[in-house]
């Protein structure tokens, strides 16, 4: 804490492990976006961009805390967030939120199946800016056509599907793939088994490629139930057999991806324009059979676009005797302040 902020009552939220939320570095991040859209404004003169700028400045500007006597912990009930895509303070709500409802999948899914799990990545080849979006369409068409056919349809019960976007800045490239969680039968690794090199085949076929693309798959193995204050992050070293579901519930592009540094530069103006295009009104999860249907049945709702304040949905009554806590955002100290 700097000598300025000692006269400020700083905003301080832990998570179960003690480790501190970051409020303050996702907000600056994404106060940091706001600069590189309006930027964009200023460059292509499209109002679009404007707006989108707005909204990040805007976002969780005040956060409303219930904080528990006994306890003392802070629980998040009321905030407004932009659910602009590249927002990094949204990212972090929404991942917290997609791991959360797949903990409680994957534990639906043992409970009712017993089954086994598989975490598959399909690749393509790095492609330039102007090439992504298109390039994620025909993914998706890809990805729809991999899980028609035959063996496949026979072999796994159900999937959950996640879009992930690197950059290599050194090439200007940008490296578009799926992240997949699999449930599959016990027996799946008896007759049903698809080995490494069919799925490479499959992926080839569905998406009409004239190269052979690297397709990992490998077996999850770990216990079937996790303790439900472990959804951070930060904690995930500690629960490493759980490091698929945990893995595959990141969302799709890392802020620290997007705009390198604390400046505007025409680099990170580029990255921000292609990614907002490519990214922008489309679906970047999925879920499908089992898992699909048991999303539905625990009525969990949606957690890309959905509510991003509440993330464990059990949660919904906090106890009377809690009290508020208000916390806003100081521009001059680039903090969380409470008054």
């Amino acid at each position: 804490m700097n000598s300025v902020e000692h006269n400020y009552n700083i905003l301080e939220d832990k998570t179960a492990t003690g480790k501190k939320r970051d409020w303050k570095g996702k907000k600056r991040r994404a106060n940091l976006m706001a600069e590189h859209y309006e930027a964009l404004q200023t460059k292509i003169g499209a109002p679009y961009y404007g707006k989108k700028a707005e909204k990040l400045s805007g976002c969780a500007e005040c956060l409303s805390f219930k904080r528990d006597p006994e306890t003392d912990k802070l629980k998040l009930y009321q905030a407004h967030f932009c659910k602009v895509r590249l927002c990094p303070m949204c990212a972090w709500r929404r991942s917290l939120k997609i791991a959360y409802h797949n903990k409680l999948i994957v534990e639906e899914a043992n409970r009712q199946y017993g089954c086994r799990w598989i975490f598959l990545t399909l690749t393509v080849r790095n492609v330039k800016g102007e090439r992504l979006k298109p390039q994620i369409s025909e993914m998706m068409e890809g990805f729809r056509k991999l899980f028609q056919y035959k063996k496949v349809k026979s072999s796994v019960l159900g999937f959950f599907r996640a879009l992930e976007i690197t950059k290599n800045h050194e090439e200007d490239t940008y490296h578009p793939h799926f992240h997949v969680l699999l449930p599959v039968k016990r027996s799946y690794f008896g007759k049903s088994y698809i080995k490494q090199a069919e799925w490479t085949s499959f992926w080839k076929r569905a998406m009409k490629l004239d190269y052979t693309p690297i397709v990992d798959i490998r077996r999850v193995k770990g216990k079937a139930n996790i303790d439900a204050e472990l959804i951070e992050s930060d904690v995930r070293e500690a629960m490493m057999e759980h490091k698929a579901v945990l893995e595959i519930s990141k969302y799709p592009v890392k802020d620290t991806d997007v705009v390198r540094g604390s400046k505007v530069t025409d680099d990170n103006l580029n990255t921000v324009f292609y990614l907002d295009d490519a990214l922008s009104a489309r679906r970047l999860i999925g879920y499908g059979g089992i898992l699909k249907e048991i999303h539905k049945e625990l009525n969990l709702g949606d957690a890309e676009d959905g509510d991003l304040v509440k993330i464990e949905e059990e949660d919904d009554e906090v106890a009377n005797e809690a009290f508020e806590v208000m916390a806003y955002w100081h521009p001059g100290i680039k903090n969380y302040i409470i008054k």
